[in-house]
């Protein structure tokens, strides 16, 4: 008999599968500043994860390294089964003893002559020394005693790991500007889009208003499906910025390393203070440049390397000590009774340099090299930074005075349309004129956008020449 299921069951098990499967697909809304965009995208970059494994990596090295100067214990445990006893051949030591009692005693040979030693020598004899069972075990102890290399070393474990900090901080400073970009590329964009739709607005009513002179005779067909056309190209303009501003979205989740399906609010807006704060005019110092930074701690690394070398000239000294048991058996039995003999040492090593074929004098001038190939970076990343510095100030002022033409040529193109229009709603003014004043407002607004859009890039630039960059 088959059993059966109840309708409510049913609906239930269907509400379930029905939650788990938008679940499954849900979205999560991320409202972001710009700032909190720039920290999110530092925090969850994967070049940013990456430089925190290299600190890692870095306290690890340094661990290892300080090993070196712990002592150094071992212990071993041998076993061997010998299936052939080795063999020595030593010199036979036993025929001289008889043949010296033989000539002692005036022994004569079957020939009644006397014995005496053979010309040629006794010869040598094979002899096995050994067991066929041998077994030791030990414990084996050293510790570095004076090793200038070591010492060196030690001292450059700090300047490793802030080298690697430092490199992270490059990083950061570059993704945080790259974030800053792309979000207030989006905010201008927004704004840009926002600007159409009040140019749409005023279309469509333009188009209205023209339909209704059409009725009345004012007007021609012609006119009416010209203010059709510029409508029709203007949503079109729509679609494309909102094409662009979908893909900026996607790029900026992809530098936030935010889900694609999750959706970005961005909270700031364009204002008079933003500007402000980014055209700020600073001075220049190199030492706020990360860059700066990171090659000062290069250059401190780069001498610790040559050093390094130099002290490889002085004698190293080194503490040992060792203790073991061994034994010799014919059959396996160490683990019964039987004798274990000892062996136990302690001393020092000096080992003093002497000549080496120049190898370590090529090593101290292909580290002095490496040096001064650090040092000219650092010379030329100054030059690089001073020019950075003074384009993106130039730029930075540029792009403020544009920005301020810009603004008050929107401001003019908007009255002038709308003097054109209550012309044209009056009868005194043609369609050209309308559509010529449309024309330069749009054209006045375009401008106005991309020169606030440069304004604020310029503005990041300088921010980040001067290392200052929020």
């Amino acid at each position: 008999m088959t059993p059966r299921i109840s309708p409510t069951k049913v609906c239930l098990t269907a509400i379930l599968l029905l939650l788990s499967y938008s679940n499954l697909f849900a979205q999560t809304k991320h409202v972001f500043s710009a700032s909190q965009a720039a920290q999110h995208a530092m925090k969850h970059s994967t070049e940013v994860k990456n430089a925190l494994l290299d600190i890692r990596i870095q306290q690890q090295t340094n661990r290892e390294f300080t090993a070196i100067t712990y002592p150094q214990l071992n212990a071993g445990i041998t076993l061997n089964r010998f299936f052939d006893i080795p063999v020595n051949t030593i010199p036979d030591f036993i025929s001289p003893s008889v043949y010296q009692v033989l000539v002692n005693n005036g022994v004569k040979d079957g020939n009644g002559n006397p014995i005496s030693f053979p010309a040629d020598g006794f010869g040598l004899v094979p002899a096995r020394f050994g067991t066929n069972w041998t077994a030791s075990g030990g414990i084996d102890i050293s510790q570095i005693l004076f090793d200038g290399q070591v010492f060196v070393g030690l001292k450059a474990r700090s300047a490793a790991l802030k080298l690697a900090e430092q490199n992270m901080a490059v990083t950061k400073e570059m993704i945080k500007a790259n974030v800053y970009k792309m979000y207030y590329q989006l905010v201008v964009g927004k704004q840009q889009a926002s600007s159409i739709d009040a140019n749409i607005d005023r279309f469509e009513k333009l188009l209205r208003d023209t339909r209704e002179i059409y009725k009345n005779g004012l007007a021609e067909k012609l006119d009416v499906d010209k203010v059709e056309v510029q409508l029709n190209n203007l949503k079109t303009e729509k679609v494309k910025i909102e094409n662009q501003l979908d893909i900026g979205h996607a790029a900026l989740k992809f530098m936030m390393q935010l889900p694609q399906k999750d959706t970005l609010v961005l909270s700031d807006t364009l204002s008079e203070q933003l500007l402000t704060n980014f055209s700020a005019i600073d001075s220049l110092t190199y030492e706020n440049r990360p860059e700066i930074r990171q090659l000062n701690t290069a250059l401190k690394l780069g001498e610790y390397n040559v050093q390094r070398f130099q002290l490889s000239r002085i004698p190293t000294l080194v503490a040992f000590g060792s203790f073991s048991k061994n034994a010799q058996r014919n059959t396996f039995d160490f683990l019964n009774q039987g004798p274990w003999f000892s062996t136990s040492l302690v001393g020092v090593k000096l080992n003093a340099p002497l000549f080496d074929g120049n190898a370590r004098r090529s090593r101290i001038n292909k580290a002095k090299l490496e040096l001064q190939k650090t040092k000219n970076t650092y010379e030329k990343v100054k030059q690089a930074i001073d020019l950075e510095f003074v384009s993106a100030q130039k730029k930075m002022q540029s792009a403020m005075n544009t920005l301020t033409t810009q603004k008050a040529n929107v401001a003019l193109a908007e009255k002038v349309y709308n003097t054109t229009k209550s012309k044209y709603e009056q009868g005194l003014g043609s369609n050209l004129e309308i559509y010529t004043a449309q024309t330069e407002l749009k054209m006045a607004q375009n401008n106005f956008y991309g020169a606030l859009y440069d304004a604020v890039i310029a503005g990041i630039d300088f921010q980040k020449a001067i290392g200052k960059l929020p």
